[in-house]
């Protein structure tokens, strides 16, 4: 009791530090959040999207890649097999860069496995010239804000993390009368990272950090019910369970 007395432990000696690194770690992670949210709102040209500029700002190349590749197989010129593999029925018929690019990068084989297409052709000159004209436009995202943003949300989710360990570091093991108290001071840095970390994934996991908020604005008034859209939208998760197989078989890293 003489030592409660002289150094109470709900004061200064353990919770008071831990609130602080989580005040400062938060604060840090929000205004780092906030401002990238900020910046990348720029003027945008532009008030309509085709189909594969859509693919691009919600998914990226890979993207652009799967609906090149879901065209080709629909309009017969390539196979998409359910175990996973892709072959050139008509290897003269690309009828755009973006096929074409798809067709070399099946190889003169003539069959390759689709997870390695996908990977060759989203390097191909047309994609990054699709892309080039998005972030002139000001509907995509630069590469180096691409990594800026995705580092601002992975910082405000390990500041949510933290706040919450250090939150039950101070609460856990205090006196039941002091818990409430306590965990209302921890609650306010974490209310406040968990709030940055929903601005933080509006940034990223539906778009993957590709589109600007112009762009993601674009592709919200973009109709759900085009099935060619909804593919563009949400990926291969859209297509019927072969054709979504297809993808699937060598490539479990795949994004929705």
């Amino acid at each position: 009791m003489a030592v409660r007395s002289v150094l109470p432990y709900n004061l200064i000696v353990v919770w008071v530090p831990l609130l602080l690194v989580a005040l400062v770690v938060s604060g840090v992670a929000c205004a780092r959040v906030c401002r990238d949210a900020v910046a990348g709102d720029r003027p945008a040209h532009g008030d309509a999207l085709s189909v594969r500029e859509a693919a691009y700002l919600a998914g990226g190349p890979l993207r652009v890649v799967d609906l090149t590749l879901v065209g080709l197989h629909r309009s017969g010129l390539v196979l998409l097999a359910h175990t996973g593999w892709a072959t050139v029925v008509d290897g003269a018929g690309g009828r755009d860069v973006l096929e074409r690019a798809a067709l070399g990068a099946i190889g003169p084989g003539g069959q390759a496995r689709i997870g390695d297409v996908r990977e060759l052709a989203a390097g191909a000159a047309g994609v990054r010239a699709l892309a080039d004209g998005l972030v002139e436009r000001g509907l995509a995202l630069p590469e180096a804000e691409r990594r800026v943003t995705a580092a601002g949300a992975r910082g405000v989710r390990g500041a949510f993390l933290l706040t919450l360990l250090l939150g039950a570091c101070a609460v856990l093991p205090a006196p039941a009368g002091e818990r409430g108290p306590l965990a209302a001071w921890f609650s306010l840095p974490l209310v406040a990272s968990g709030l940055c970390l929903l601005i933080a994934r509006a940034d990223d996991p539906g778009h993957g950090c590709w589109a600007s908020p112009a762009g993601r604005r674009l592709l919200s008034q973009l109709s759900a019910h085009d099935p060619l859209t909804a593919l563009a939208r949400r990926g291969t998760e859209v297509l019927e369970p072969e054709l979504r197989a297809a993808f699937r078989v060598h490539d479990r890293r795949h994004p929705a």
